[in-house]
């Protein structure tokens, strides 16, 4: 299995943030999340739990309705069904979501390693 790197290629989008799937096996999903400044807030209510980290930058993010800030190396359990959303992030902000999936469900497009 090829080694892969989190910063690789991680340059940001022009606008919104770019999700890239790292990993992909039975009930578990890795993403990466790439950030562009004035990320327009979309909130997100997921059937599966999710813990994410904000590897690098800042970011406002807004969990059942109460603004937290991030620096990197803070992360978040969001259990499912948690209303959530980014109300905003550095320019190149970099997260790491891990998304478990209820048991017996598999992960969406289970395929193992995805390059980044």
């Amino acid at each position: 299995m090829p080694t892969e790197n989190l910063y690789r290629n991680a340059e940001p989008p022009a606008t919104g943030e770019r999700f890239e799937t790292l990993l992909a096996h039975r009930n578990l999903v890795i993403e990466r999340i790439v950030s562009a400044a004035g990320v327009a807030p979309v909130e997100f209510n997921q059937p599966q739990d999710e813990w994410v980290l904000l590897a690098h930058g800042s970011a406002t993010l807004e969990v059942d309705g109460v603004a937290q800030s991030l620096g990197p190396g803070d992360h978040v359990f969001l259990p499912a069904g948690t209303p959530h959303r980014v109300l905003q992030a550095s320019h190149g902000a970099i997260w790491l979501a891990v998304h478990l999936h209820p048991v017996g469900d598999e992960a969406p497009d289970s395929q193992g390693a995805a390059s980044a």
